[in-house]
């Protein structure tokens, strides 16, 4: 195993810990509602799914952004490639009216 999946592994252990912790210390109950539809937790599990919840959207919302800031770069790169071919279009037609 590499070092960086020792470390993910670790950190996902400390978390399942932090977790557990969370979920033992909150043991009172509490109602959730869903909607139309009422539950009834433990404010740990609650806290716990909410926390998971959040980091989740919070993992996909950058990953759309990095996503688009890729599509921008490779954009960008296109457009520089143009420019650059443009210009050196010009330059050889300066040239080539010089001579």
């Amino acid at each position: 195993m590499t070092m960086s999946r020792t470390k993910f592994f670790l950190l996902l252990l400390l978390a399942a810990a932090l977790a557990m912790v969370i979920v033992a210390l909150n043991a009172q109950a509490i109602a959730v509602e869903l909607a139309f539809v009422q539950v009834t937790v433990r404010l740990g599990v609650a806290l716990v799914f909410a926390l998971a919840i959040g980091l989740v959207l919070g993992i996909l919302l950058r990953g759309i952004w990095v996503a688009e800031l890729l599509s921008e770069r490779g954009r960008l790169r296109r457009a520089l490639k143009v420019s650059e071919a443009r210009a050196l279009a010009a330059t050889a037609n300066d040239a080539g009216r010089q001579a």
